[in-house]
């Protein structure tokens, strides 16, 4: 049994091999390469994890310092958030909070689950905004009785009331 400690040399990749790939499926094993450079193996699902966890961090400190700087930013400066720029301020403010909170909710988990669906979701509303009348249905804040259609149930289709 190794400890959570243990530096492998480069060639106990060979000599130990079950003991390096047991301390890598715990979490991580530590390998030192012949000139000293440290390496580490751990599960590919960590290591995704981090990565996403990396960039959503990276995007939120950057859409942070733009809306400090700016009401609102250009599509140029929101770069890979371009999809963003059919949001208001106050939308951009509370996808931020939204971000910050479900990026401490993924690192505490381990498990970017909950920041994927988060980012779907803002994703799926935007490309809703991104049509005009479907804009103005979501933004008009209030429906009129004038607004709404009684619909007739499509041929072949049971009512709930029958069994």
């Amino acid at each position: 049994m190794t400890g959570p400690d243990e530096i492998f040399q480069a060639s106990d990749l060979a000599n130990k091999r079950l003991l390096v790939l047991e301390a890598a499926r715990a979490g991580g094993a530590r390998v030192r390469d012949k000139d000293g450079t440290g390496l580490v193996m751990l599960p590919e699902g960590d290591l995704d994890v981090l990565k996403e966890l990396s960039r959503w961090s990276s995007a939120h400190l950057r859409l942070e310092s733009l809306l400090r700087r700016s009401d609102r930013p250009t599509v140029a400066e929101l770069g890979d958030l371009a999809w963003l720029r059919v949001f208001d301020r106050d939308d951009l403010d509370e996808f931020l909070v939204e971000l910050h909170e479900v990026l401490i909710a993924a690192h505490a988990d381990g498990s970017v689950n909950a920041l994927k669906e988060c980012i779907h979701a803002w994703r799926v509303t935007a490309s809703q905004l991104e049509d005009p009348l479907r804009r103005e249905v979501l933004l008009r804040g209030r429906l009129e009785a004038r607004d709404l259609v009684e619909a007739e149930r499509p041929a072949g289709v049971a009512s709930p009331d029958v069994p």
